[in-house]
Parts: C-alpha cells; sequence; structure tokens
C-alpha cells in the first residue's frame, strides 16, 4: 500500500488551534495531554518583521529512531506512519530520548503522541486535524500527492517568501509529517538535518543484534539485563527532572527577590 503523509502548510496557518481542540477531542486525550502544540514564531528585524505559526507535532519518520529502540513493539512503521499500541508499552521510555525532535510523552505510564488517527483512516477517513482545519493548511494523502502539492504551493508564495522549502521530503529518510515552510526551518525551529541520537545506532549495533540466536539462559539473562536497565533509566529520569525542577523553582524565586 502507498505510503501516507500529511501536509501542513505553513504560509496557510492562521494559529486558530482548530486542529489542537479537533485532536484532543476526537483522540479523547486527557486534560493537559496534546498531540498538536502551535507557536507563533516571529522573524526579521523591526519594522520588517513577519510571523508564523509553527506546528509542534509527530514528524513520522521513516529512519524512526522511538521504533528502533522500543523493545516492545509498543511502536511500529505502517503506510509510512508511526503507529502506536499502548497495549504493549513497557513505560521504559526510551522513545522519549531516542526521538529528534521531543515528540513522544509518557503518560500515565505509556506513550503518548500523534499516530495520524490510524483507526479513522483504516476506515476510509482522514485525520480529524485535516478535517477541521479552516485554512485548509493542513492535507493528508499519499506522500506522492503530498509533495506534488508541496511543490506547487512554494512555488506559488516564493515571490513572498524567497526562501520557501518543503521540510521533510528527505530528513530521517523521509519525514510522513512534510510541511511547506515560508523560511530556513532553524529560523522556524526546526533542525535542517535532524539526528537520531547515538544511544539508537548504540542499541542497533550492539545491544540488538546480541539477542538473536541465544539460548533460553540467554535470552533470560537479556530480559533481567533490560528490566535493570530500565529501573536504572527511570530512576535517572526521575532524578533529572527533579533537579529541573528545583533549578526553576530558584530562579522564579531569584526573580522575585
Amino acid at each position: 500500500m502507498a505510503a501516507h503523509a500529511l501536509l501542513v502548510d505553513l504560509g496557510r496557518c492562521i494559529g486558530c488551534q482548530a486542529c489542537v481542540v479537533a485532536c484532543k477531542a476526537g483522540n479523547e486525550l486527557q486534560e493537559g495531554e496534546a498531540n498538536i502544540r502551535i507557536r507563533e514564531v516571529v522573524r526579521g528585524k523591526f519594522p520588517n518583521l513577519s510571523g508564523s505559526f509553527v506546528h509542534h507535532r509527530c514528524f513520522h519518520c521513516a529512519d524512526a529512531g522511538c521504533v528502533s529502540v522500543c523493545p516492545t513493539g509498543a511502536l511500529s512503521k505502517l503506510d509510512g506512519l508511526t503507529a502506536v499500541d499502548a497495549a504493549k508499552c513497557s513505560g521504559c521510555g526510551y522513545c522519549v530520548d531516542a526521538c529528534p525532535y521531543g515528540v513522544p510523552k509518557m503518560v500515565d505510564g505509556r506513550v503518548s503522541k500523534c499516530t495520524a488517527c490510524l483507526d479513522v483512516v483504516a476506515t476510509g477517513g482522514v485525520p480529524y486535524c485535516v478535517q477541521t482545519c479552516p485554512s485548509e493548511a493542513i492535507k493528508f494523502g499519499s506522500r506522492e500527492a503530498m509533495l506534488g502539492l508541496a511543490a506547487q504551493r512554494v512555488a506559488e508564495i516564493r515571490g513572498q517568501f524567497p526562501n520557501a522549502q518543503i521540510y521533510g521530503e528527505t530528513q530521517l529518510g523521509g519525514l510522513g509529517t512534510l510541511m511547506v515552510l515560508p523560511d530556513d526551518p532553524e529560523t522556524l525551529g526546526l533542525p535542517a538535518a535532524p539526528q537520531v541520537p547515538a544511544l539508537v545506532n548504540a542499541w542497533q549495533k550492539g545491544i540488538q543484534p546480541l539477542t538473536q540466536g541465544f539460548t533460553a539462559l540467554g535470552l533470560i539473562t537479556t530480559g533481567l539485563a533490560f528490566l535493570f536497565a530500565r529501573r536504572n533509566h527511570r530512576l535517572e529520569t526521575a532524578a533529572r527532572r527533579e533537579a529541573e525542577a528545583v533549578a526553576e523553582k530558584e530562579a522564579r524565586d531569584g526573580d522575585v527577590h
């Protein structure tokens, strides 16, 4: 089956947050949980300023670090998108550290992120964000078709935005969330050449191959090692977050005084 893709046109986005609300309601997300976040970026120098609304959401990388490090198969690739099976998630949090975009979050001990509403797509529909966007800034279809639309759109706005370009055509093997950018990626807070963290390469080249062909005893040993590693990872993450919280509190207290 042809790969699917989302197309987000930042030149059309009006920052209305309709996609954010539709995603939360359609996917029944918890309070405070969001698969789409929108921020405004102002670029240029006064008085020649321009503003854009930038979307932060899963980029559905072809070379997805989160999928590579997931030990349980909770994250997988399906028709060009990155699917989630929360029932398989062990809560290890490796996917959180593996994503170069900082997308996956742990909610109640399980991974949470955009899946492009694969359950809706499976029945012939389109993602909730696409259904509700009033400016048609978000589209969904085959990746080939979305790349074609992106190229047309870039050609249309080049006169106004000389640096307009397609983001996601080649990054990380090709992204399942393509974007039409009115300016360079870095200017909009996106990495021009995102890199999968070193821990993913270590997992793929070292730990993962060693598990193949193990005896039952070897598998048990590997399983125990994984449990200890997961526990240590959780403790390290908790300690880091506690330290960050303390630092933020001290900074706030300093501002008050």
